[in-house]
């Protein structure tokens, strides 16, 4: 999926072979899903289905999932994430990420790990708490500053980040094909990683329009920074204030 997953497992009572077993598992099935999904491989069945060779009622039942997950996400964002809308046909790219994150930690959940983070360049699923700890901490890396954080956020739910500072310019706006924002980073708090990996991504490219959608994403909380360095919070969103290391 052109970038690096990373985790860091609590065991808790889970038996460390256990907990370790689980990882290779969750690292297999991340592959797995790359090999759906991935609009880089010719072969991949997503895009036999954005050409028309493949139906999806032939294609792996995970397709089906995630266009369900994809709609879902149209209409939460108010159209500003449309993977419909994407030159060469439907691409799942900017929610599938986190839907492949949330699969790798379903696994180590089943295998009993009494806490984890999954990350998946900046699409994070948590499980349980750290020991002795209220909340996961999560940094936010700054856009422009790689050496430096723009916040740490406290949170226990997943957390998604959007941007075109790592890779440069590859979100593209739904509604003119346009690639440069004023919005550069988006980040976002909720109980589903897909859904907010699409909304970070929505917030990105619906420009002055995200704080306002932003708000109105029921159950999830985002932060934004304009290119200009202004920054926009929902009343939800919890900053870590002291004791960051």
């Amino acid at each position: 999926m052109g970038t690096v997953v990373s985790f860091h497992v609590e065991p808790g009572e889970c038996p460390v072979a256990d907990a370790q077993a689980a990882v290779a598992s969750a690292c297999a099935r991340l592959h797995e899903l790359d090999d759906i999904f991935s609009t880089w491989k010719p072969g991949s069945p997503i895009n036999r289905f954005r050409a028309g060779r493949l139906r999806l009622d032939e294609a792996p039942p995970e397709m089906a999932l995630v266009l369900e997950l994809c709609e879902q996400a149209r209409v939460l964002s108010q159209g500003w994430f449309d993977p419909w809308a994407m030159p060469g046909g439907f691409d799942p790219t900017g929610l599938v990420k986190g839907w492949a994150v949330e699969q790798a930690l379903a696994i180590l959940r089943l295998a009993g790990v009494d806490a984890a983070i999954v990350n998946g360049g900046g699409d994070i699923a948590v499980l349980g708490l750290p020991k002795d700890a209220h909340a996961w901490r999560i940094g936010v890396r700054h856009p422009w500053r790689p050496e430096a954080l723009a916040c740490v956020l406290e949170t226990d739910r997943a957390v998604a980040t959007s941007g075109c500072y790592e890779r440069g310019p590859h979100l593209i706006h739904p509604r003119d094909g346009r690639m440069l924002f004023r919005t550069a980073s988006a980040t976002v708090v909720g109980s589903s990683l897909p859904l907010c990996d699409a909304m970070a991504t929505a917030l990105v490219v619906a420009d002055d329009d995200g704080p306002e959608i932003a708000r109105s994403l029921e159950g999830y909380e985002a932060y934004m920074i304009g290119v200009d360095g202004k920054e926009n919070a929902t009343e939800g969103i919890v900053f870590a204030t002291a004791g960051v290391t």
